[in-house]
């Protein structure tokens, strides 16, 4: 019971520092576009941000944090492997996020904490213990497991694309005629759409450790039912606010300045575009990748206007560490299980 008890407490301190991480590492993905358009000072951006990110995860429900709490079936084994699998997993997306960070490169954390995860389980306990959702969604249409994961993560930066080309289209032919003395207005209006997109990454980036966090109280044994707890709720927002608060700017440069030359009203644009992306999502419980719907709905706006001018060699660039992120993670939360088995002993 006390070697439970602390995996248990061990478990939970580490998916806090993995909620930090995530929002020290997603910070750029909401104030790059203000920062670049100068409609806030840095100031401004983390009081704002910092207020709406918080409001997310309280106001926003728990339909992601049940999704992301069930991909993974461990009730059936042994208590304490069970939390020392989940622990691992979460090591291994830490690592990556501060890998990709360290980089400067825009990558996802659900991505990260998905192949973390599901690398870890199919290593220490088996395929099997992974709910894949692959019958359930060709036998009946219900998408459910790592499927309902992985096609939130696949179809969102596709809609961002599409919906910021769309989005810039409309409201460059609504303000054809404008003069310069509208980008006051459009930076004035970033006020809104930075808060919108604050709340909508609170409401689905910090579910997910809500998700992981329930799901280490309920192998514990520590609550009957998989029911998010409200101090569950006021810690993961807690955390994921401390880390926007910390901020990776060093990938600010990259999501403003190197894929395309962000003025106010492509700044309005992607905060509108992918706030609505991201809060959609959420009620559909449906994890998404911020960086991923931030990122491609830049694209978008700058393939409408002027494809030519889009840094497509950046955007590929993005594009290759989305792809070797889940492995990536997969094989660092691997690499910490063997190492962590060889103090421990075998399971």
């Amino acid at each position: 019971m006390d070697l439970l008890f602390w995996l248990a407490v061990a478990t939970v301190v580490v998916v806090l520092c993995f909620d930090y991480t995530n929002g020290f590492h997603d910070a750029a993905n909401i104030v790059a576009t203000v920062i670049a358009s100068r409609a806030m000072t840095p100031a401004q951006a983390v009081i704002i941000v910092g207020i709406f990110e918080f409001l997310g995860p309280l106001l926003g429900g728990t339909a992601v944090a049940n999704t992301i709490g069930s991909f993974v079936r461990l009730d059936g084994i042994d208590p304490a492997s069970a939390l020392t699998i989940l622990l691992c997993g979460l090591l291994g997306a830490i690592v990556w996020n501060l890998l990709t960070w360290w980089r400067g490169i825009p990558s996802s954390s659900s991505h990260a904490l998905v192949g973390g995860l599901v690398g870890v389980v199919v290593v220490s306990a088996g395929a099997d213990q992974v709910v894949w959702g692959f019958r359930e969604l060709f036998h009946n249409g219900h998408v459910s497991g790592v499927m309902k994961v992985l096609l939130a993560l696949l179809l969102s930066p596709l809609i961002g694309f599409w919906c910021g080309y769309a989005v810039q289209r409309l409201m460059h032919a609504l303000l054809l005629a404008a003069k310069p003395a509208a980008n006051r207005g459009l930076k004035g209006a970033q006020f809104l759409t930075a808060a919108g997109l604050a709340f909508s990454h609170g409401a689905n980036d910090a579910q997910k450790s809500m998700g992981i966090l329930t799901l280490v109280l309920l192998l514990g044994g520590f609550i009957p039912t998989f029911t998010v707890p409200f101090w569950v709720i006021l810690a993961c927002a807690s955390a994921i606010t401390l880390g926007i608060l910390s901020g990776g700017w060093r990938i600010v440069r990259t999501l403003g300045f190197a894929i395309y030359r962000v003025r106010p009203l492509h700044a309005l644009n992607s905060q509108l575009t992918s706030a609505a992306v991201i809060f959609a999502a959420s009620l559909a419980g449906a994890p998404v990748s911020t960086t991923h719907v931030v990122a491609t709905s830049i694209m978008g706006i700058g393939a409408s206007e002027r494809p030519r001018a889009v840094r497509w060699n950046k955007a590929k660039e993005i594009a290759t560490t989305w792809v070797i992120t889940i492995p990536g993670a997969a094989l660092a939360a691997i690499l910490i299980y063997a190492v962590l088995r060889l103090f421990l002993g075998p399971a």
